[in-house]
């Protein structure tokens, strides 16, 4: 049985690719720069790499029919693939509002429907996981309220999908992670410093003060509660956020 990853070629996705081949999946790492899918499948022992566009549906749709017809029937189906970018509530420009939420809403929209029509075909049941943040479940986030909204729709829409594909054995999942070291919060760190007007240093800290465990998440992390939420011992879990973010912005 396969699974399939987007935005796998860097970061969260490829972390989630190689943990699902260890836990025995045979993987398609797809990603919108085929070269870095290559790159991770290379590590993998039974991947391959496929290139995959989010926002387009025949892009997805022919994806979906090449890694079935090389890896074989599909058990699991990741939509990680995301995008940010930092601006003041007001300040957002049009075209970043339209380009995060094509890619963190209507991607995983888009993902989601090729993916529930083939497990239906298959009639044998499987697993979504969506990855959203706790931005998706707390909008007290500076300068990223265009990605608030688009992973706030993340989480509904999970649990949505959750509802209609119940029935048919299909579990559908969201993972809600914090903060991240991955070369997007580097960039964001980057942003808010200087929308702050303070050091890389001191938004780190900041980071590091909203977390009781007092670090910053790693990509395993999240890979292992993706892995958590595709596998056997979550068979009964569907229509969930999982807050993954060492108790960073508790209520």
């Amino acid at each position: 049985m396969s699974a399939l990853v987007t935005g796998a070629g860097t970061g969260i996705g490829a972390a989630i690719a190689r943990m699902l081949a260890k836990r025995g999946h045979a993987v398609a790492v797809t990603d919108l720069e085929l070269d870095s899918a290559r790159q991770v499948a290379a590590d993998i022992d039974d991947a391959v790499a496929l290139p995959l566009d989010v926002t387009d549906r025949g892009s997805i749709e022919a994806t979906c029919r090449e890694a079935v017809e090389r890896l074989g029937p599909l058990e699991v189906w990741v939509s990680n693939a995301g995008v940010s970018s930092m601006a003041p509530f007001a300040d957002i420009p049009e075209a970043e509002i339209d380009a995060t939420l094509a890619v963190n809403t209507k991607g995983v929209m888009l993902c989601g429907q090729v993916a529930a029509r083939q497990l239906l075909a298959q009639d044998a049941g499987g697993a979504i996981v969506n990855v959203a943040s706790m931005a998706g479940k707390r909008g007290a986030v500076p300068y990223l309220a265009h990605y608030v909204a688009s992973k706030f729709a993340v989480v509904g829409l999970t649990q949505a999908m959750a509802y209609e594909l119940g029935p048919h054995g299909i579990r559908v999942n969201s993972v809600c992670p914090g903060y991240v070291a991955t070369s997007m919060q580097e960039r964001e760190l980057e942003w808010e410093a200087s929308l702050r007007r303070t050091s890389v240093e001191a938004v780190r800290d900041l980071y590091l003060a909203d977390t009781p465990l007092k670090r910053l998440e790693t990509l395993e992390d999240v890979a292992h509660a993706v892995a958590f939420l595709a596998g056997a011992d979550a068979e009964f879990i569907t229509g969930e956020a999982l807050s993954v973010n060492g108790g960073a912005h508790m209520d």
